[in-house]
């Protein structure tokens, strides 16, 4: 692809929400204030602890005629490869304050058990991690690096939480699950407290007020907790556009309705941590009122986009970004380029991007396929 192409790239569906009502304090009802404060106090004293790089886009900034495009880079978050570092380690040490007669577990898609298998071996607990059929057995073995006893459960990712909660009540063990339902919320909501942090990081990084924010969701954990973080730590309120794969789009068919509506999925997204059926009933709270657009994509673009990052085509920089690191940039090239989209969003020279790149190559086989995959189609 040449400097002078354009990018030519679609997006699946675009909504405007219309019940849109962005209130600071009852989205910090919801979080509560006092775990989004406590979590930035707690985590910013653990051992290496330090912000994740914020990197300026600078060159696609300028292709798609934006003042700014920042791009919050958590591949580097601890040693975890990923944003999901900040909520299930903190929603440990919270919930068994160190106890080591407790035994932790939960169901994951592969960051989150990551993170709680890192939370628990820094306690020196046990831990049971749940993984569907479709998670990888690199992501697997990282798991079991940090001591993790992990329980392969054919079906997906809801069959997995399923088992997770039924083997959990019969052993008596602590679900650490950053899924909320019926009388499961608190460890729901200190795990989004947890990915507020990344809010505060970007509040002391740059003076420039972000006038749009792209947050992918899965069952929407980090695009309410970042929305947390916003209402906490933003002066000004952006617009907040989530994105999602077209074939798990559950908070954008939920917001357009106004009200949760559980998807079936039909085809796994290569996006597996947001390949999720149905919106988390804590996060729905936030999402139903503080989004402004829903946004779907294919996975048409992911190992291109990739590639793109890896080979300093948005900026002079090489970064390593997983699948679930694209959406952002995805959907905001394919925004841009439809012109009523554009002009609903208000996108143009003055406008400040802020993008989640959530992951780095936390599952390193899939990273290098997809890399090589869009190293191809650059060519």
């Amino acid at each position: 692809m040449s400097d002078t192409e354009v990018f030519g790239w679609k997006f699946s569906k675009f909504i405007n929400n219309k019940n849109y009502d962005f209130k600071r304090d009852k989205i910090l009802n919801v979080c509560g204030e006092d775990n989004v404060t406590d979590a930035y106090d707690v985590i910013s004293g653990w051992e290496n602890y330090k912000p994740t790089p914020l990197v300026k886009l600078d060159k696609l900034s300028k292709k798609l005629n934006l003042n700014n495009i920042f791009y919050k880079d958590e591949s580097k978050r601890f040693h975890l490869k990923s944003f999901k570092a900040l909520g299930g380690a903190y929603a440990v040490q919270k919930i068994t304050k160190g106890n080591k007669s407790i035994t932790v577990s939960t169901a994951t898609a592969g960051n989150h058990g990551r993170s709680v298998s890192w939370g628990v071996q820094r306690l020196g607990l046990n831990c049971k991690i749940f993984i569907s059929e479709f998670v990888s057995e690199a992501r697997a073995d990282v798991m079991r690096s940090f001591g993790a006893d992990v329980i392969r459960v054919k079906g997906n990712y809801e069959t997995s939480l399923k088992e997770c909660i039924k083997q959990s009540k019969m052993n008596g063990w602590e679900i650490i699950q950053d899924v909320a339902w019926e009388g499961y919320e608190e460890v729901p909501k200190l795990t989004m407290a947890g990915y507020s942090v990344m809010i505060k990081e970007i509040s002391n990084q740059t003076d420039q007020y972000i006038t749009h924010v792209f947050l992918q969701a899965g069952v929407g954990g980090m695009a309410s907790g970042a929305i947390a973080g916003i209402a906490k730590y933003f002066k000004r309120i952006p617009k907040i556009i989530v994105v999602e794969p077209e074939t798990a789009d559950c908070v954008l068919q939920s917001v357009e309705v106004g009200k949760m509506q559980k998807i079936d999925i039909k085809k796994e997204s290569i996006m597996g941590g947001m390949s999720c059926g149905e919106v988390s009933l804590v996060p729905w709270r936030i999402l139903k009122d503080a989004v402004n657009n829903c946004i779907s994509i294919t996975d048409k673009y992911v190992a291109q986009t990739v590639a793109m990052l890896k080979q300093k085509y948005f900026c002079d920089e090489p970064i390593i970004a997983g699948e679930c690191s694209t959406p952002g940039i995805i959907s905001l090239i394919a925004a841009s380029e439809d012109k009523i989209v554009k002009d609903k969003l208000e996108l143009n020279e003055t406008s400040n991007i802020l993008l989640i790149g959530c992951e780095g190559d936390a599952d390193e086989k899939l990273y290098k396929k997809l890399l090589n995959e869009g190293i191809k189609q650059l060519i």
